[in-house]
């Protein structure tokens, strides 16, 4: 199994850190969110991993290289010419990912103990085309899922913005872990170029497709996604 960790975004939400430094290379507890995020995929024997890059994209390229990529077989995906969100970054990276077996994708600034096999054994028993992590924890932002824990919408609490692909009664409201499995047919109903966001696919490939939500509430799982998650992670890791 291959996996693409996405690490090419501006980390805005990480300044002053990213002013001067990707925020993939943030350090928990003497380790960087990229490192740690290789390490947790060994643990599952995913040792073939994709690596996006763009903002300061040579500190990336250069860490990787310093250290062997941590052990893993690493190759990049180089937007530096334009960063191109989630999905424009997994097509870009089309040529190193594909293959007969299903993929998974994680968010450089996610950290978590989630069961990979676990999730795949999900995966595969659902048939999904994709399946997405998904946790109970406060939000604005959800996804909506029916009683098969399949993907029907989602909807933003704080504004009121709401988008329906399938419409039920008793849809559950789960939040995003950032990290999802992808059946390797999953190109042909992407854009081919351009930039665009995963969590919008999802929702469009869920009116004919099966997307699948596995909830891995109870697992460790915290998004670095500002300095003063930092102390969080490292409690928890």
């Amino acid at each position: 199994m291959k996996a693409m960790i996405f690490s090419a975004g501006l980390g805005t939400r990480f300044k002053p850190w990213t002013d001067k430094h990707p925020k993939a290379l943030a350090v928990i507890n003497g380790k960087s969110l990229l490192q740690r995020n290789i390490e947790y995929l060994q643990q599952f024997g995913i040792t073939d991993v994709v690596v996006n890059v763009h903002h300061f994209a040579d500190q990336i390229m250069d860490a990787i290289l310093k250290n062997g990529g941590w052990g893993s077989n690493v190759v990049i995906s180089d937007e530096q010419a334009l960063v191109l969100e989630t999905g424009g970054g997994l097509v870009k990276a089309k040529v190193l990912l594909e293959g007969n077996e299903p993929f998974l994708t994680l968010n450089v600034d996610i950290l978590t103990n989630l069961d990979i096999n676990a999730f795949l054994d999900f995966h595969k028993k659902e048939n999904a085309l994709i399946s997405i992590a998904v946790l109970q924890r406060k939000t604005s932002r959800y996804f909506l899922l029916d009683n098969e824990s399949h993907l029907c919408g989602w909807i933003n609490t704080q504004t009121g913005e709401e988008k329906m692909v399938h419409r039920k009664d008793n849809l559950q409201q789960k939040a995003y872990s950032g990290i999802a499995i992808f059946q390797p047919e999953v190109f042909s109903y992407l854009p081919k170029e351009g930039k665009f966001s995963l969590a919008t696919s999802y929702l469009e490939l869920a009116a004919t497709h099966t997307i699948a939500a596995y909830d891995h509430t109870g697992d460790k799982w915290v998004d670095v996604g500002k300095p003063e998650s930092v102390a969080i992670a490292e409690a928890m890791f």
